[in-house]
Parts: C-alpha cells; structure tokens; sequence
C-alpha cells in the first residue's frame, strides 16, 4: 500500500494523456471539436477540449504533488526520482512520437518539470531546517 502512495500523482496525466493520444490524436489539437462547452455571464460561451481538462487536472494534480513533497521520510527521495520519470516520459513521448508533439504534451512536461524542481527544493530546504532544528538545544 506505501508504495501506491510513492507513485506520482502526475502518473496519472501521464497515462490519460496516452489513451487520449491513443484513442483519438486530434482531439488534443487545439481547433479540435470541444469536448465541453458552457455560456458564461457576459453572453460568451467558453469552449474547452480534452487538452484543456488534461491541463486543468495537471495543475490540480501539481498542487497536490507540491503538498505531497513538504512531508519528509525515507521515501521522500523515491517520490521525487520517479517524478522524475515521469518528466523524462513526457519529454521523451514528445520528442519521438508525432502524435505528442502539441501544445498540450509540452505544458504538461512543464508541470512535470514543476513538480520535480519544486519537490526537490521543498525537501532540501525542509531538511535544512530540520537539520539546523536539531542542532539547538
């Protein structure tokens, strides 16, 4: 069970985003037919296609990811690497396979990046604290 909780939440984008592409490529093209529409109050209607929703949930998932990050244990560093992984998935997928190179695969690959960066640094600087804490007596 500890070890479901290791995995990152951005796993989950990673995945979607592979059946998305896998099911049906131009649905993440951004003149692609919407996935959802809703009018909004000023009269507009705001159109929004599945590259939108694997964008929004990126960003949620990143939120909780960053959360995630500031609990220090000894599986704290294996959350990162495969975080890690997970960017160098996104990378790799956008490089090599032509139905990844759009706007959607490279603004996740940067929440992907977010993510590591941001937990690495969240840990370090935690660890610092915890570390200089713990030299006063």
């Amino acid at each position: 069970m500890k070890l479901i909780l290791r995995i990152p939440f951005l796993f989950i984008i990673l995945i979607v985003f592979n059946l998305t592409i896998i099911s049906d490529p131009g649905s993440l093209d951004p003149e692609a037919v919407p996935f959802f529409s809703m009018p909004l109050p000023s009269g507009a209607i705001w159109h929004a296609t599945r590259g939108d929703f694997l964008v929004i949930g990126g960003i949620i998932l990143l939120f909780l990811e960053i959360l995630k990050s500031t609990r220090i244990s000894m599986g704290t560093i294996i959350e990162h690497v495969l975080s890690l992984f997970v960017f160098v998935a996104f990378l790799v997928e956008f490089i090599v396979w032509p139905a990844a190179s759009n706007s959607t695969c490279v603004i996740l690959m940067l929440i992907c990046l977010l993510d590591v960066i941001g937990g690495f640094a969240i840990s370090f600087s935690s660890a610092r604290r915890d570390f200089n804490m713990g030299g006063i007596h």
